[in-house]
């Protein structure tokens, strides 16, 4: 009987063992599958402002993109009457760009422009550096110095919605001049076009990027916020635009659309 009782201990503790290992192996695999579910891009992201921008349609059709100059996609993109919803950016050795597409679909993004740049990875040059230094200094390579490290890329993503028919259309900037007085820049008068929605009023009357708007109408333009102001009081009205191109000033008229 003792012998039994001994028997069965031994089984018992067996099964223990097994199910230990096993239930340690499901949550290693667990794991595993959470972190090969985390988003960088969705963990990256941030928004652009404080407004909740989305697309206009309640299931928009997202479209990705391959972008080659971040600068100069985003004025386009700001010209064909898109806005920027936020931006996403982080280091990794590899990710699929499908997950870029996968959280601007989450977001309700039309558009999603996607960038990756060759960050870093031990060179030969670098290697052959090591080695002169430690020829010079008389001492000794650490091996590992000079294996292969792994390939580094930068991912970037923009997320982008298109805009309802502008009222004006214009994108603007207030710009300072360099001066001596590092601590009081000169201000340079009016907001400056840093893009021309197309088809929009602006567009139409031939505004164009670079051109500095003085005033619409009796508002004298000094801020962002005063342009907003000026073209809410207009809406739907022709009014007077003073601007200036390069060493030109110039007075155009422009119809307003209507608010909705």
């Amino acid at each position: 009987m003792p012998a039994v009782s001994t028997n069965n201990s031994y089984v018992s503790l067996v099964k223990f063992m097994l199910y230990s290992l096993a239930s340690l192996g499901l949550v290693l695999f667990a794991h595993q599958l959470y972190a090969a579910d985390q988003n960088p891009y969705e963990q990256s992201y941030r928004k652009q402002s404080a407004g909740d921008l989305r697309s206009l349609q309640s299931t928009p059709d997202t479209k990705m993109f391959v972008g080659n100059h971040k600068n100069e996609d985003n004025i386009t993109m700001l010209e064909d009457g898109y806005d920027l919803m936020g931006t996403s950016g982080f280091s990794a050795a590899e990710a699929a760009s499908g997950l870029a597409l996968q959280h601007a679909k989450s977001i309700k993004a039309d558009i999603v422009m996607v960038y990756q740049k060759y960050e870093s990875a031990q060179m030969a040059s670098s290697k052959l550096q090591l080695i002169k230094e430690a020829a010079k200094k008389g001492g000794e390579i650490d091996p590992n110095d000079l294996e292969e490290g792994p390939t580094q890329y930068q991912y970037h993503a923009s997320y982008w919605a298109k805009l309802p028919m502008p009222l004006f259309g214009v994108h603007v900037i207030k710009l300072k001049q360099d001066s001596a007085n590092e601590a009081a820049p000169k201000v340079l008068p009016g907001l400056k076009v840093i893009a021309v929605i197309k088809t929009s009023p602006a567009y139409n009357i031939g505004l164009v990027r670079g051109d500095a708007i003085l005033k619409l109408g009796d508002v004298t333009l000094n801020t962002a916020d005063d342009l907003f102001a000026a073209v809410k009081r207009y809406a739907g009205q022709k009014v007077a635009v003073a601007l200036q191109r390069g060493d030109e000033t110039m007075t155009q008229f422009v119809q307003l659309n209507a608010r909705k």
